[in-house]
């Protein structure tokens, strides 16, 4: 089983935010740190959700059973009902959903913030990318 560690963070609400991607199971543990540009802690959260899937495809896990870890309740949530309140994250829902469609066994997990810190230092490792290629 592939374990994906998911986490978006955001330095101001909106403000300079980042994805962090830890993937471990397939060998060699993976990790990823993406600016995302300047967006709320929620959107960061769905869109680090969105690049983990991008990048799990791209990779051929689509055979594989991948389990999605999460400590944004939100997001968790808007995945398991298919559904978010909050109209601005539709899109980025539909999106997600979309290409969660696309692997053959896949699982999503909400996990406590303390069993998340690697992908949390790969987001906020990329808003300081964000913030040092702002100021280049």
């Amino acid at each position: 089983m592939i374990e994906v560690y998911i986490d978006g963070a955001s330095a101001g609400n909106p403000g300079p935010s980042g994805a962090g991607i830890f993937i471990k199971g397939n060998g060699t543990p993976e990790k990823y740190s993406i600016p995302l540009g300047n967006m709320s802690n929620h959107e960061a959260e769905f869109h680090a959700f969105i690049e983990a899937l991008d990048i799990c495809y791209q990779k051929g896990f689509v055979h594989s059973i991948i389990s999605f870890r999460t400590d944004s309740e939100l997001v968790n949530m808007a995945v398991e009902r298919e559904f978010t309140k909050n109209k601005s994250f539709a899109p980025l829902l539909e999106r997600a959903l979309q290409l969660s469609k696309k692997f053959d066994l896949f699982f999503m997990k909400w996990i406590p913030s303390a069993e998340n810190k690697v992908a949390d230092e790969l987001a906020r490792l990329a808003i300081q990318k964000n913030n040092s290629e702002e100021k280049n």
